[in-house]
């Protein structure tokens, strides 16, 4: 049998939302690459999937690239996870699938779940056409990034930690100034304080500043009118 690597997506918060093909795909496969073997195991402790797991991230990626694509060389059908959502999206997968193409091995992506499609879905902003950028630089490049982004005239997601948030907010407030340019927040979507607040940046960073943010958050950019 030929290898395979099968790119799974993962509930980005709710256990609920992953689809029956994924779950049927992790029991099938030889080996769970997995981004946190720790957060991944309760995923699979909760749907009993017994299948072993590898760690398979962001530092490590590199050192065990040539052992892994040698597993699906030699006919084992290995499936990517991440922490949680879609696997490349922010998060490792990439590397991996562009040297499986170089080496001949076939990849599948399941769909499923990733917070930025549910984001913008929710968010009133026009969603025919938008600009997906992911974590913005922390240092280098961010500025002339984020003022490029504020022209665009597609709606923009972003992804942001908690502890970069105000930041965030205070940099589009100092580009927009008092304009009444709509920011949309995203917090921890699909779990059970999910919410989206919508705003100027300007409301946006009061309401943030009372209520510190915890959690992951999606912000959204409405287009320049």
């Amino acid at each position: 049998m030929a290898g395979k690597l099968w790119l799974v997506p993962t509930p980005i918060g709710n256990l609920e939302d992953i689809t029956l093909r994924a779950l049927r795909v992790l029991k099938e496969v030889d080996l769970i690459l997995a981004e946190d073997t720790r957060t991944s195991g309760k995923l699979l402790k909760h749907y009993e999937i017994a299948t072993s797991m590898r760690a398979y991230h962001l530092n490590n990626e590199h050192a065990v690239l040539s052992s892994i694509v040698a597993l699906m060389q030699q006919g084992q059908q290995l499936a990517l996870i991440t922490d949680a959502g879609s696997p490349g999206i922010s998060d490792p997968g990439f590397l991996l699938v562009r040297e499986c193409w170089r080496e001949g091995i076939e990849v599948e992506a399941l769909p499923g779940a990733t917070a930025l499609i549910p984001a913008i879905t929710e968010s009133g902003f026009p969603c025919d056409r938008f600009v997906f950028e992911g974590f913005l630089p922390p240092k280098k490049g961010r500025q002339k990034r984020l003022q490029a982004l504020l022209e665009e005239e597609r709606t923009v997601i972003l992804y942001e930690s908690p502890h970069r948030l105000l930041r965030l907010l205070e940099e589009l407030l100092q580009y927009v100034g008092e304009s009444e340019r709509l920011i949309a927040v995203a917090h921890e979507l699909t779990k059970v304080y999910a919410f989206m607040k919508r705003g100027t940046p300007q409301e946006l960073l009061t309401y943030f500043t009372e209520h510190e943010p915890k959690g992951e958050f999606v912000v959204l950019i409405a287009p320049q009118d």
